[in-house]
């Protein structure tokens, strides 16, 4: 067997964080590398356990893996946050090494080969509870490696992302198998042709029925020219110390360049309406005839901005009211699109799934206090207010899905409003927080992924970038750089046929989830009574 000390445990577990970070978007966008990223993990696992150490070993080189993994993707969050970037690197770290290390506990107590296909489906059972609960922040979902290759990926018309990190742990276990066999077994080379000749058949099966997809797909030509407005308004020095004025005036000379008659929708990134107004109110505020009359120079396109917004409410409806300090009655705050179609009273649709530690403290409803530690960006922070269920809109005979910001990234909350009639996507956001880092390029290529799995255009307009419209196979076909205040006009395709992810949404992660409960069950019971016999 071959030995391997502390310091070489350590160094493969820190490979194996570094072969994450440099195979991920813009952090080394290195992707064959996710292929044999978590070998050098699973080595280690296996070392441990095949030299019955303490469990808690296997936990700390976890930890390793996945702390190097978190910091060394999403650093970026430190410029907008130090507060939420040590938050999201230590606790997100933490449930990737719990789920690995159920994985370790599945093996040690079922079975070396359950305990292998469990690690499928513990994986991919937490990243589809990350889409769900209180601490959600899925970025990092294993899947969202292969957003820069959408040629690679198209079949995530039926997975989702999920199905992205399926394909990569399948064949980083070929993999390990392989490795151990040949240096840990010391078995020869022609033994191990047949997982060879697997392990590459694993790789390109998928990519090479991707490839033949992305090359034979055609969109149906149903067009809808769109204007997307990059202001590149610095949010920390302007966004909220300009006028209204002045920061609309900004967003107008933009478009007056290119919106033209037969333009349908100017859309304007997340909160360019910064300072809150209340929604019943906003005939009587100051800058709505000002975008009124704009819009009427325009020739009554439908106009869609973001903005702040208020709501008055008699009685509390959740845990983002608040009570008025100098009367009856309470208010929730909002991150909100507001359309303006012509002819129409104005719409709003809020925003559903929030930022942690900006626009929402998690587990506020049983620990009120952890409300107060909400970090202020300027704007609205604290807890906001939500929709209740993810909703469209529909103007100029057409249905659109508004997502905002962050939402994008929920590739399940957007296949429900294709589920309910959306043509097309548009993504209003603001990634200047971050400055020039990976983090706004990472956001960007999300949003390729969300065209795959619906089988549907997007339009995205960015505070101060990446702008861009996006076909239906996932490619970028005219954008913005970074830091630069720019229009771009396009023609994008409506669809309305449902993908299969449209319309059953993440069958692997339900299913996934199911089964990895009766293991979990199993595995306890095991463990105990293996605990108890030996009592």
């Amino acid at each position: 067997m071959l030995y391997l000390t502390k310091t070489h445990r350590y160094a493969l577990s820190i490979l194996s964080g570094i072969l994450l970070v440099v195979s991920f978007p813009y952090t080394g966008s290195l992707t064959p590398f996710v292929f044999v990223a978590w070998i050098p993990l699973l080595l280690v696992e296996n070392y441990i356990s095949l030299k019955r150490y303490r469990s808690s070993k296997v936990f700390l080189h976890a930890y390793l893996v996945f702390l190097v993994y978190n910091i060394g993707t999403t650093w970026w969050i430190w410029n907008a946050s130090p507060e939420g970037a040590v938050m999201a690197f230590t606790l997100n770290s933490l449930l990737m090494t719990l789920v690995f290390y159920l994985f370790h506990l599945t093996k040690k107590y079922i079975g070396k080969k359950e305990g292998y296909l469990s690690l499928l489906f513990y994986w991919i059972s937490f990243e589809y509870l990350h889409f769900h609960w209180e601490l959600s922040w899925p970025w990092l979902n294993l899947g969202n490696t292969f957003s820069i290759h959408p040629y690679a990926v198209q079949w995530y018309a039926y997975t989702g992302i999920l199905g992205g990190t399926l394909w990569i742990l399948v064949v980083n276990l070929i993999g390990f198998r392989i490795v151990e066999n040949r240096f840990l077994k010391r078995e020869k080379w022609v033994i191990q042709t047949p997982l060879v000749y697997l392990f590459v058949l694993a790789i390109f099966v998928p990519f090479l029925l991707s490839l033949y997809q992305y090359s034979s797909y055609t969109e149906k030509e149903k067009p809808l020219e769109v204007v997307v407005l990059q202001p590149n308004i610095d949010p920390y020095n302007e966004k909220f110390s300009a006028s209204e004025e002045e920061q609309l005036e900004k967003m107008y000379s933009l478009g007056n360049r290119l919106v033209r008659p037969s333009t349908a929708f100017v859309l304007a990134p997340e909160t360019a309406i910064s300072y809150p107004f209340y929604e019943e109110e906003i005939a009587f505020s100051r800058f709505y005839p000002y975008l009124i009359r704009q819009q009427e120079r325009w020739g009554n396109p439908s106009f869609l901005i973001g903005a702040s917004t208020l709501r008055h409410f008699n009685e509390k409806q959740s845990i983002a009211s608040r009570a008025y300090q100098d009367g009856p009655g309470y208010y929730e705050s909002y991150n909100t699109t507001l359309l303006l179609a012509p002819h129409v009273a104005p719409e709003f649709l809020h925003k559903s799934k929030l930022v942690l530690g900006v626009e929402k403290m998690p587990f506020t409803k049983l620990l009120p206090f952890l409300e107060r530690l909400s970090i202020d960006k300027g704007g609205t922070s604290g807890t906001l207010g939500i929709e209740k269920e993810p909703k469209v809109l529909r103007a100029e005979n057409t249905t659109i899905a508004p997502i905002i910001c962050y939402e994008s990234v929920y590739g399940g909350f957007i296949a429900e409003q294709c589920r309910k009639g959306a043509e097309v996507l548009f993504v209003i956001t603001n990634d200047g927080w971050w400055g020039d880092t990976p983090g706004y390029k990472q956001h960007a290529s999300f949003s390729r992924l969300r065209a795959i799995e619906n089988r549907r255009s997007v339009c995205r307009s960015a505070n101060t970038g990446i702008s861009c419209f996006i076909n239906q196979r996932g490619d970028i076909v005219q954008r913005t750089g970074w830091w630069e205040a720019k229009a771009l006009r396009g023609n994008v395709n409506r669809h309305i046929e449902k993908s299969f992810y449209t319309i059953y949404g993440d069958v692997l992660g339900r299913s996934f989830t199911f089964v990895s409960a009766l293991l979990l069950l199993l595995t306890f019971v095991r463990g105990f009574k293996k605990r108890y016999s030996i009592g």
